[in-house]
């Protein structure tokens, strides 16, 4: 029967309905005059027979007035017996008008009552039978997942998944012990130590973590009991992209590597963070790479006046600039001194996209005389330690002397403060681009007592997670690959920051800028590579393959130092280091040689830059960066910096036991 009403048209179904509700409300009427007389026909309706047919028009045209039969009956929800509630409500309220206005003698009170709890009970009763079987007969069992998480969001998943069927909800975890036992949406919560045998009674193979609120030490806390766990764990996407509308509920992601890190970041200083950005000019060197762009997403909602974006790569320039133009629509209006709402676009932030490398020093200067520019951060750098190794003289190029000519031309163009993005690399290097970075804090720190009105400061920290080349992504991709995952030694560890609380905190070390200033930005506790891979396969639902395990899906396979890399990394090259405004943010105290002696190598590396003088750019290098220890010898380190095909092509001079680099053909 009810499989030949579903194959019905529209029109007809709904016929069915409204004859079954005409079905309902006799039964109603009649039941109210019977239970409360006590009798199987009262006297009382032989008097009242044409109450029936008043009563099926009435609650009928009633009910469709609500609009309790517009609702598809599938996908109805709470709302739909406060419909039912509301119809018969104002049914009874009119058939009591009725009644009194033909003043048809008394009828018991309760009898009005009475109608009104059967036809609610009779009309939405069936509704809602029909509704469950309408979705057990729609909905094709998914896969078994727990839901971590029994509050409002694990509410909203459950209630989600149930109208796909990808995935079957079949039990609540939560740390709620007054939650234990009892019963969500149909499902019973349980206890977080009881998930072992959940996962095994269920075979479940995923968990979805419900807890957008949460924070990361908790989250981590959590993930550190589900690891243990052989199932995939997911997570729900966060409180600010839900409340924002960004994504939906049941738009799952991977667990993020924050959340496995368990780094909670501190709020932000608010007076630091505006200090050298409201309403000023804004210009963010290297603005399309991973750090340039969060700290233009960062800079924006700040609300400078003008925001500069000046980036050698096309693309990258285009794709910022697309984003940013896009979070300029979406913004929220802010209000004008006279009390009006003025979009963002129209208070004065302007957006300027420019193509130039930091390298020609003319260019950088006119931009920044141009548009007045008043704060800069440069975050134009070539970071990736390997291709830097085998490609030093562009290194030199781009890191020593792009900043330099960059803070040469703010000087020159009055900017009021200079902000040198710098690495934990720059630390006792041993690699160039270690050595790059710490020359580069070295120009600074020389000129700061010839700067004039500029401050200059540098904010030195390490690894960022999910930057571009660096080892999350691609572990994501390795694991997705089905491995193996390559881990270069098993005692190698990094310091790890959030991409956005890094541009953060940068925002904020800039306004306690003085001159000559190093910031080191608290990375907190060292992570161990080989840890953070284990905990990214384990989440990713699979297993470690190795001699205990053999039949494992995915291997970690150790592939050794690449040439110039640290087992470990540091911040502080001496022990002097002071607290300052920001709980996260200490100023470090360095010895650096004088500006003279730092401007003499400066003019001997360009020189033997352009000459492609290998051995001349390391040994200045490590004559002017007292703490550079190579690993390799000059040999090696020129072997690695030289291709002998491309000299020749360029006809340039090359020893024959010694390839010239890759530089050359650049």
């Amino acid at each position: 029967m009810l499989e030949r009403f579903l194959h019905l048209p529209t029109a007809v179904r709904r016929f069915l309905l409204i004859l079954g509700d005409a079905l309902a409300v006799l039964v109603a009427v009649w039941a109210s005059f019977a239970i409360r007389l006590g009798e199987w026909w009262p006297d009382m309706l032989q008097d009242v027979v044409w109450l029936f047919p008043l009563a099926v028009v009435v609650f009928i045209i009633t009910f469709a007035a609500f609009g309790l039969y517009r609702s598809i009956l599938r996908y109805a929800d709470e709302s739909l017996f406060f419909t039912i509630v509301q119809g018969a409500s104002v049914g009874i309220l009119l058939m009591m008008a009725v009644w009194v206005f033909w003043q048809e003698g008394i009828v018991p009170r309760s009898s009005w009552l009475i109608c009104w709890l059967v036809l609610v009970g009779l009309v939405g009763g069936g509704r809602l039978l029909l509704r469950r079987y309408l979705r057990r007969r729609f909905h094709r069992a998914g896969a078994p997942v727990i839901v971590y998480g029994a509050g409002e969001a694990g509410a909203q998943l459950v209630h989600a998944l149930r109208y796909g069927s990808e995935f079957n909800p079949v039990v609540f975890v939560d740390d709620n012990s007054q939650l234990w036992g009892s019963v969500v949406l149909g499902l019973k919560v349980r206890a977080p130590f009881k998930l072992p045998r959940l996962v095994m009674h269920h075979e479940a193979r995923l968990i979805l973590l419900a807890l957008p609120s949460a924070s990361h030490q908790r989250r981590r806390d959590i993930l550190e009991t589900l690891a243990r766990l052989p199932v995939r764990v997911m997570d729900l996407p966060s409180l600010a992209d839900l409340t924002s509308g960004a994504r939906r509920i049941d738009e799952f992601r991977e667990v993020g590597v924050e959340d496995i890190l368990g780094r909670d970041s501190v709020q932000p200083n608010a007076a630091l963070l505006q200090a050298r950005v409201r309403g000023k000019t804004v210009m963010v060197t290297g603005a399309g790479g991973s750090i340039g762009s969060e700290l233009c997403r960062q800079i924006l909602p700040l609300r400078p006046r003008r925001l500069v974006l000046f980036e050698r790569s096309e693309y990258a320039l285009y794709a910022i600039e697309q984003e940013l133009r896009a979070m300029l629509a979406n913004m929220e209006t802010s209000r004008s001194p006279a009390g009006r709402t003025v979009p963002v676009s129209e208070a004065g932030i302007e957006l300027i996209p420019l193509l130039g490398s930091v390298v020609q020093r003319q260019r950088v200067q006119v931009v920044m005389e141009r548009f007045g520019v008043q704060t800069v951060y440069h975050a134009a750098a070539y970071k990736h330690v390997p291709i830097v190794e085998h490609n030093p003289i562009e290194g030199v190029r781009n890191n020593v002397f792009g900043t330099w000519r960059a803070v040469t031309a703010a000087l020159a163009a009055g900017v009021e403060t200079f902000v040198l993005i710098s690495s934990d690399k720059a630390v006792r290097p041993t690699n160039v681009m270690g050595a790059t970075k710490r020359l580069a804090e070295l120009i600074l720190q020389g000129l700061a007592g010839e700067s004039g009105i500029t401050r200059l400061c540098m904010v030195r920290f390490g690894n960022v997670l999910d930057s571009s080349g660096s080892v999350v992504p691609l572990f994501r991709e390795q694991i997705r690959n089905g491995g193996p995952v390559t881990v270069t030694h098993p005692e190698v560890d990094r310091y790890f920051m959030t991409i956005p609380e890094a541009a953060q905190l940068v925002v904020q070390a800039s306004a306690m800028a003085q001159g000559g200033d190093l910031f080191l930005l608290d990375m907190g506790e060292p992570v161990r590579i080989v840890d953070l891979a284990r905990r990214m396969i384990r989440f990713s639902g699979l297993t470690i393959r190795d001699d205990e395990h053999p039949d494992g899906d995915i291997e970690i396979r150790f592939t050794g130092l690449r040439s110039g890399e640290k087992l470990r990394e540091e911040l502080l090259i001496g022990a002097d280091d002071l607290p300052t405004e920001h709980p996260m943010i200490r100023r470090a105290r360095e010895h650096h040689p004088p500006w003279s002696i730092i401007q003499d190598a400066l003019t001997r590396l360009d020189s033997a830059a352009h000459a492609f003088d290998y051995a001349a750019v390391r040994a200045i290098l490590l004559e002017v960066v007292a703490e550079y220890q190579p690993e390799n010898d000059i040999e090696d380190w020129v072997w690695l910096a030289m291709n002998k095909e491309a000299a020749a092509a360029a006809s340039l001079p090359c020893r024959s036991a010694s390839p010239p680099g890759s530089d050359v053909a650049r």
